[in-house]
């Protein structure tokens, strides 16, 4: 039967009587059915608090489906009334020691999710005791509340001994043990300012030997905890990768992602370049595979692969047409698939990547359009030798007179003069039949520096110029700042043309507007040309630097904490985490023996370890082995300063 008609605004006052009914209800069919409307007025955002009391009264019931009821209302409605909460410790206690796990693993889950100071203190003797439960399942419930525990009180759970007793589940019997109180120390290692992950070589292999036994998300948390493994002799980062790629061929994109994760990173440690290339090869198809799923996954995956090609462009060289947009594709992946394509075009594949781009450019999504334009120019300027083709193919664009292409041609051909000056010049003619159709700031900046740059071969630069000016004062600041420079390059190159509108440019930069940038360029122009004209000559007019694409690569030390971030919020913002999450803390390349890629600023080292050993761990099975026979030789936490204290695994 439905549950839809539980989902009717009910009065307290009602749900109260039927709730406390006095009727003879031995299988408390009642009670489910009252807790069940209870429920779905708090889904619709009723509020259900003044039946505190009466709910909690309901903990008493011997039955799961009851008590699930019941501990979700105290979850929803303890932080508003942390008083009548308190009376539940007792019966949180008394299920916490219950003969069914479910109860068990229930009541400590609830308690953890409870953030009052005296369910917290309650809490701390039922989770030790259920962290060593019999039962896996409430084991790994456990777990994962000690990590809620920790975001509650940091101090109660160091200083009761919760992190060792994690570590100790390191080598349960139980997979899904296993991955939950990685999942648990990984938590605690990225919240805590003294307390950090560090897994050692023979930890690393037995975590890698449970991945075939966990559920996917169990997979995720252990792959996501090897980052916290650094290899320190030659062999240790090939040897785990090669354990690590059957991973790859997963069919939860997360496992897949994660799992490309630690092979990027692992690949920095890798001495033989063979063994990288190999490395690389085997990214390529499971990342190909990925673009066959939903957009969204996609996207997902679109985002991370423009971080690993930018570091290995090797791994998807040679699959450039995977990334050509399909008719059905939506605009967000159009456009990453495009970015992607313009960073692995190269002097092989350009004749492929530029026909496709004169397609894209006569889509009707206006987004689309303009993001194809700009990359072709852009190709113009990254490789040479295709500069030709793709002028000509801009000068076609432009003859489409459609608006917006014209105005992101003339954009991007701006970029292409410079890269190559005095080399295109005879399509200037072309550009400016087209001035009327220019409406954007930044396509009328572009077309009034073409007219100031090459003011001595145009014949009525002037008088294209004059007409720019006429709305010189309602014009954005930065086509204010093109005229006021153009106005002085034209003056410089044909002084009689230019010698009545450089003074009336120089008037209003200097006393009509407000913005300051503009103020002091026309006050060092007019300086300029008032003391010393051969001078001005020579600055104005020298040589600038040949622009490049080099400006389009990310910052080498962000690309390498982004890539350490693979598969998280951090690459498809392609920012630093620690922007948007207070309490994440910065992934840096750890330094070794064996790494092979050093920046400057991006190592650090990792100083004042405790010893934690764990080679006298049997080497047998992860899955079949008995916790009491897997114990860690660990330092009690009590003799460590808060301050040095990192989870040496």
């Amino acid at each position: 039967m439905s549950d839809a008609k539980y989902f009717q605004r009910g009065k307290v006052q009602e749900l109260r009587s039927e709730l406390n009914s006095e009727r003879k209800d031995k299988q408390h069919t009642k009670k489910k059915t009252v807790l069940k409307k209870i429920v779905a007025n708090m889904t619709m955002g009723n509020d259900m608090s003044a039946l505190f009391p009466d709910v909690i009264n309901c903990m008493q019931i011997p039955v799961l489906e009851i008590k699930k009821m019941v501990y979700l209302y105290l979850i929803i409605y303890s932080r508003s009334k942390p008083d009548m909460a308190e009376k539940a410790i007792p019966t949180f206690i008394k299920d916490a020691g219950d003969q069914n796990p479910l109860i068990r693993a229930l009541a400590i889950r609830t308690m953890g999710y409870i953030n009052v100071d005296k369910i917290v203190d309650a809490l701390v003797g039922p989770l030790k005791r259920c962290l060593k439960d019999q039962d896996p399942y409430v084991r790994k419930t456990a777990a994962i509340t000690v990590a809620k525990l920790y975001m509650h009180n940091k101090g109660l759970v160091e200083n009761e001994g919760f992190i060792d007793l994690l570590r100790d589940l390191l080598a349960d019997s139980n997979p899904t043990v296993v991955a939950n109180s990685v999942a648990a120390l990984t938590e605690i290692s990225e919240r805590s300012e003294n307390i950090s992950l560090k897994l050692n070589s023979n930890m690393a292999n037995k975590l890698i030997v449970a991945l075939n036994e966990c559920t996917e998300w169990g997979q995720t948390y252990i792959l996501e905890s090897l980052m916290s493994y650094v290899p320190q002799e030659m062999g240790d980062a090939e040897m785990l990768c090669e354990r690590i790629a059957p991973r790859l061929q997963h069919a939860n994109s997360s496992v897949v992602l994660t799992a490309v994760k630690v092979i990027m990173y692992l690949m920095n440690y890798m001495t033989k370049e063979e063994d990288v290339n190999m490395m690389c090869k085997k990214l390529s198809p499971p990342l190909v595979t990925l673009l066959s799923s939903g957009p969204e996954v996609q996207y997902v995956a679109l985002r991370n692969i423009l971080l690993i090609i930018q570091r290995r462009p090797e791994v998807l060289r040679n699959d450039m047409k995977v990334f050509f947009c399909k008719y059905n594709d939506p605009i967000y992946v159009k456009l990453a698939k495009l970015e992607i394509m313009f960073f692995l075009a190269n002097a092989s594949n350009v004749d492929y990547v530029l026909s496709e781009l004169k397609e894209y450019a006569t889509e009707v999504d206006v987004d689309f359009v303009r993001k194809a334009v700009r990359s072709i120019g852009r190709l113009a300027v990254k490789i040479e030798s295709t500069a030709d083709k793709c002028i000509s193919a801009l000068v076609e664009l432009i003859q489409t007179k459609v608006n917006y292409v014209v105005q992101e041609a003339i954009v991007v051909i701006k970029d292409i003069f410079r890269k190559f000056p005095n080399q295109y010049e005879s399509i200037i003619g072309t550009l400016c039949e087209n001035l009327d159709n220019l409406d954007e700031p930044e396509a009328k900046s572009a077309m009034i520096w073409i007219i100031g740059q090459y003011a001595d071969r145009i014949e009525n630069s002037e008088e294209l110029l004059d007409d720019f000016l006429f709305t010189f004062l309602e014009e954005p600041v930065e086509v204010q700042l093109s005229l006021l420079t153009a106005t002085v390059k034209l003056f410089i190159k044909k002084p009689t043309a230019g010698q009545a509108l450089v003074p009336k440019v120089l008037k209003w930069a200097t006393e009509e507007v407000d913005n300051p940038d503009l103020r002091d360029r026309g006050y060092i122009y007019w300086r300029l040309l008032s003391t010393d004209p051969v001078a001005a000559k020579n600055i104005v007019l020298s040589e600038k630097p040949s622009i490049s694409t080099e400006s389009d690569n990310m910052e080498p030390t962000l690309l390498d904490e982004l890539l350490l971030h693979i598969s998280s919020l951090s690459s498809i913002y392609q920012k630093s985490p620690q922007t948007f999450i207070h309490h994440c803390k910065p992934r840096q390349l750890t330094v070794s023996p064996v790494l092979n890629r050093r920046y400057p600023g991006q190592q650090r080292k990792v100083t004042n370890l405790f010893d934690a050993d764990l080679d006298d761990l049997s080497s047998g099975n992860l899955g079949n082995y008995e916790s009491n026979s897997y114990r860690a030789d660990v330092v009690n936490i009590d003799e460590r300063t808060p301050e040095n204290l990192l989870l040496d695994l």
